[in-house]
């Protein structure tokens, strides 16, 4: 399909901090036909301890950067970021202004309706509804998602368990929503030995792999539970924890009961070595949408042991590809023990779950979802002509 015109599209993220949220908007901004879409990216900086995932993966990526859209929530400065992006979408006239993490979307719709933007788009890569605030300033996100949803043309879910979530929280109408899942792809593999060997972890002893950000959802406090546990139930186990973010200096204080047998090696470009030293990845979180680091261990062939939470269970297969449990750490523990002590179990697992993350999140699935949802869009509001059936063929 030839449109008649490139369509702008101004996409806005509070901060491109290292996750799912920042992996998949570098994904569209390098991904889109150039000749198709004429792309924008504005960020806010990240906060003290976080990694920048433009620095560590995305460097051929050049944002346009407004100071106060970081992830902090304060009046003046929000204000002053949905003016800076006010200007900037007259600036830049976007047909569609697509937004990315909560606090992003709320400023970015707000900015859009203000511009007069004709397309509001918004990603829901998790949501907030619990395993973050107290009842009351929960209920106030709601509110605030709520009235947000009524000014936008679609919203996009990660998963059919984040999108049922947010209608049943009043949050938009099933009609809007667009359930699009991550895409991603993942480092060659190194040799197992050379990875132990980069990562400081010797001989043959099973390793579980914790990949993500290090702060309260994710209950890095529920991960030395597990491991505690894990540890008597399989001796000379060893742990890898790959991550930053506030609670980091807490984990690498807990880590020091573990000696040796505990590594942290915060953020890493490369974190297909993590995978390839593990024989099992480990989620402890409260609250999830899609982790992609989930995704990452299934495309490097490593099961998972996860909590039952947000749309894990469209990633993870449980008993399939991997095994799910409650928010319990004992049961976690006692999964994980389960795959750890079954060497062909585990191993079939990984098979499958390599397999199906191939088949289910490449990059190039996300790419063209997205292309299709904006390419709708452009046809239902004119700015290119509508493709004939047999043009699809």
């Amino acid at each position: 399909m030839t449109g008649t015109e490139r369509i702008r599209v101004m996409r806005v993220i509070a901060r491109m901090n290292v996750g799912g949220p920042a992996l998949q908007t570098s994904i569209l901004m390098r991904g889109l036909d150039p000749e198709r879409f004429e792309q924008r990216l504005y960020t806010g900086v990240v906060e003290p301890g976080e990694a920048d995932y433009l620095d560590l993966r995305a460097r051929d990526i050049i944002p346009h950067r407004v100071a106060t859209l970081g992830r902090s929530v304060r009046p003046a400065g929000d204000a002053r970021a949905v003016a800076s992006l006010v200007a900037e979408m007259r600036r830049f006239r976007p047909h569609i202004v697509h937004t990315h993490t909560a606090k992003a979307g709320l400023l970015g719709r707000t900015a859009a309706v203000l511009a007069r933007v004709p397309v509001r788009v918004h990603t829901y890569h998790g949501h907030l509804l619990y395993g973050y605030f107290s009842p009351a300033k929960t209920r106030l996100v709601v509110g605030t998602e709520r009235m947000s949803a009524m000014v936008s043309d679609r919203l996009v879910a990660v998963g059919t368990r984040v999108r049922d979530e947010l209608i049943a929280a009043g949050i938009g109408r099933p009609g809007q929503y667009a359930v699009v899942p991550p895409g991603t792809t993942l480092g060659t593999l190194p040799d197992r030995a050379a990875a132990r060997l980069a990562l400081g972890v010797p001989g043959e002893d099973p390793v579980v792999a914790f990949v993500g950000r290090l702060t309260r959802v994710k209950r890095p406090d529920r991960l030395m539970e597990v491991a505690r546990e894990l540890r008597r139930l399989v001796p000379g186990v060893r742990f890898v924890i790959c991550g930053g973010g506030d609670a980091a200096g807490q984990v690498a204080e807990a880590a020091r009961e573990f000696g040796n047998a505990m590594r942290t090696v915060g953020w890493r470009s490369d974190v297909e070595t993590v995978y390839a030293a593990a024989d099992l990845a480990l989620l402890t979180s409260d609250n999830e949408g899609m982790p992609v680091s989930l995704i990452e261990a299934g495309l490097a062939g490593v099961p998972v042991v996860a909590t039952r939470v947000g749309s894990v269970a469209e990633v993870v297969h449980d008993g399939v590809t991997g095994l799910l449990a409650p928010c319990d750490a004992g049961e976690l523990a006692r999964q994980a023990a389960r795959l750890l002590l079954d060497d062909p179990a585990r191993r079939e697992m990984g098979r499958r779950a390599r397999a199906f993350a191939t088949q289910r999140f490449g990059p190039g699935r996300l790419v063209s979802d997205i292309t299709g949802m904006y390419g709708s869009i452009a046809e239902e509001r004119g700015w290119w002509p509508v493709q004939r059936k047999e043009e699809v063929r």
